[in-house]
């Protein structure tokens, strides 16, 4: 099982072992310096590709806009010759579709990479390699960034103690080689080329087709030094192979493997592959939570010694805390008005789950998608070849045992502690709050809601009679019907609120926030080609205006002032939380397993005018 560790927590074994770590960046390191990630790579690559195929200006198109980013998505989901969302080729297959000749792909590069500007991650890292701290560093990335910050902070130091980063491409090969013979660094070895080099590759063949060379400069580096992997997803196979064969040599990577990854990100199956391979060859082995890399530097400049001239050049950019701990007021008030808080305290949540072990293993979204297969009743997240899952044990045995799977007692869950738990946790919460209410859940990647379901003209009279009572509060507080259909677009939309979890003070809290939901499932390529123009013709008149729902939804919500919204926070209130102590439950089932039940107070935080204590009201 690979642990996970905090940011600081890293931050305080790297000070232990600095010289002893090598470094991998990847385009993740280079996001905050303003070059373009992946991502938004792939995401401008697709937006190009759908207006030469619609025949409309790329200027209309606003990739920031919702409705305009999932139409596009779905439009390319699997479909039109590309790899479904997500999948470790979609880069290479959109980069290669938009721009097929290597030269405008090279160009491409070249400036996208120019308009960034080192970070204040890439401050703290060079000044890190010129006080002598990091040796080694490997990169995928073809921006000057690290050469750029390492030769300003060279500056601020006297002549006998610069650095003089020697940085290896694939035009330079003997540099590296010499540099990991001779044990001269600090040495910067860029895999995958630099944007001015004359061989850049980028595109899965091109990736296919690497330098062996720079592959044997790279194993020799791990067999020196420990790695820490920060902003690079492992998405091609050219690097991801060179770990996986340094991983089997006896030896290799003597100060353990650092994977930095956002909290509750999933990891890719190659990633993990490669973690688990490691653990078993006996390699320590850790997943760093950290939001990006600039917060990970920020840790890291707190634990390191650094000379001052280099520390007040990374202090002159570093920003101010947006918020900043604060002890919380414990006197008696008098009754005023407070700011109502859309949170409710969870007095209880689940500690334990039953625990499936595989023989090979699952990620968290494959697991899933053998329950949805099954159809039954379960939550799951998967560590590998380990999957924790609430639900019934006939169910989950049904699912899992010709998968390989055993169930093997329970485990301990630490959602303050394991993002795994953390999720397992926050997805049987918002299942627990949309059963046995007219309410539906919507899982996403980036944030769970729930969102009010239509009338159903099926359902039984008592029923229907008990959900219409259930929304009687919300439709007060709304004043407008709950679903329905956009104007002029034929999407269905819903009342909702996006759910969280969060941990304060010690004490466990649901926050809510109400929005609407659109639904824009995917169509085919002539009914979307017929809405969009149609889309377009409505606003060809006013640019500004984004298309039809994006704005149907904003003007739905202008109107809306503190008065309403307290109705509306307080009406979801008494929909999730009726009784003073709400018990509720992700799953139904007769027999053994393990439910995920939850405990949570009605009392939102600061709401109640009638305040025993400043805080947390009664």
């Amino acid at each position: 099982m690979v642990e996970h560790f905090t940011s600081d927590s890293f931050a305080r074994s790297f000070g232990q072992r600095a010289q002893r770590l090598a470094w991998l960046l990847g385009a993740g390191a280079s996001a905050s310096a303003g070059v373009p990630t992946a991502a938004d790579m792939i995401a401008n690559f697709k937006a190009r590709l759908f207006c030469a195929q619609m025949n409309i200006p790329l200027s209309e198109v606003d990739m920031s806009d919702p409705l305009w980013e999932q139409r596009i998505t779905s439009y390319f989901d699997g479909a039109q010759g590309f790899p479904s969302s997500g999948d470790p080729s979609e880069y290479s297959v959109a980069f290669e579709a938009t721009y097929p000749l290597a030269s405008d792909r090279r160009s491409y590069i070249e400036n996208a990479v120019k308009r960034g500007a080192p970070s204040f991650g890439h401050r703290v890292l060079a000044s890190c390699i010129s006080e002598g701290l990091i040796r080694c560093m490997f990169t995928t990335n073809f921006d000057a960034l690290v050469e750029r910050a390492t030769a300003v902070t060279d500056d601020l130091l006297p002549p006998n103690r610069q650095a003089h980063l020697t940085v290896s491409t694939l035009d330079s090969v003997k540099r590296g080689e010499r540099c990991i013979r001779e044990n001269a660094w600090p040495l910067l070895v860029k895999l995958h080329g630099d944007y001015q080099s004359e061989h850049l590759k980028n595109t899965a063949q091109e990736l296919q087709n690497k330098d062996d060379r720079l592959r044997r400069v790279l194993i020799s580096g791990l067999i020196r030094f420990g790695l820490v992997v920060v902003g690079y997803s492992g998405r091609d196979d050219s690097v991801m192979d060179v770990l996986d064969e340094a991983v089997a040599l006896d030896g290799a990577f003597p100060s353990g493997l650092w994977w930095v990854a956002r909290p509750g990100a999933t990891l890719l199956p190659r990633v993990v592959s490669l973690l688990e391979h490691a653990v078993s060859s006996g390699i320590e082995v850790h997943v760093v939570d950290s939001e990006n890399f600039d917060e990970l530097a920020g840790d890291l400049e707190r634990e390191v010694d650094l000379s001052d001239p280099l520390r007040q050049h990374v202090h002159s950019v570093r920003s101010p805390p947006l918020a900043e701990p604060v002890k919380l007021p414990k006197s008696i008030a008098k009754i005023f008005p407070v700011v109502s808080c859309s949170a409710l305290e969870l007095i209880e949540i689940p500690n334990e789950a039953r625990v499936v072990i595989l023989d090979k293993p699952l990620t968290t979204p494959e697991a899933r998608k053998l329950v949805r297969e099954a159809d039954i009743w379960a939550t799951v997240v998967s560590d590998g070849h380990k999957l924790a899952v609430f639900g019934s044990d006939d169910d989950i045995a049904r699912v899992f045992t010709p998968n390989g799977g055993r169930l093997n007692g329970t485990i301990r869950l630490n959602p303050a502690e394991r993002s795994t738990d953390r999720g397992l946790v926050y997805e049987a919460m918002v299942r627990s709050i949309a059963r046995r209410r007219p309410l539906r859940p919507v899982m996403r990647r980036g944030g769970h809601s729930v969102i009010v379901r239509p009338p159903g003209c099926t359902l039984p009279k008592e029923v229907a009679i008990r959900r219409h009572e259930l929304l009687k509060d919300l439709r007060k507080a709304y004043k407008v019907p709950l679903t329905g259909k956009v104007p002029h677009t034929g999407h269905s939309f819903a009342e909702g609120i996006r759910v969280r979890i969060e941990e304060w003070d010690s004490r466990w809290w649901l926050v809510y926030e109400p929005y609407t939901w659109v639904d824009l499932q995917p169509e085919d390529s002539k009914s979307l080609h017929r809405r969009t123009n149609r889309y377009l013709d409505a606003t060809r008149h006013e640019p500004n205006l984004k298309v039809v729902a994006a704005d149907w939804r904003r003007e739905r919500w202008a109107q809306r002032y503190n008065l309403q919204w307290n109705k509306i926070l307080v009406a979801w209130a008494n929909l999730i939380a009726p009784e003073q102590e709400t018990k509720l439950s992700a799953h139904y089932f007769i027999g053994q397993g393990v439910n995920a039940e939850f405990r949570v107070s009605s009392t939102m935080a600061w709401s109640s005018s009638a305040v025993s204590q400043v805080g947390y009201n009664q």
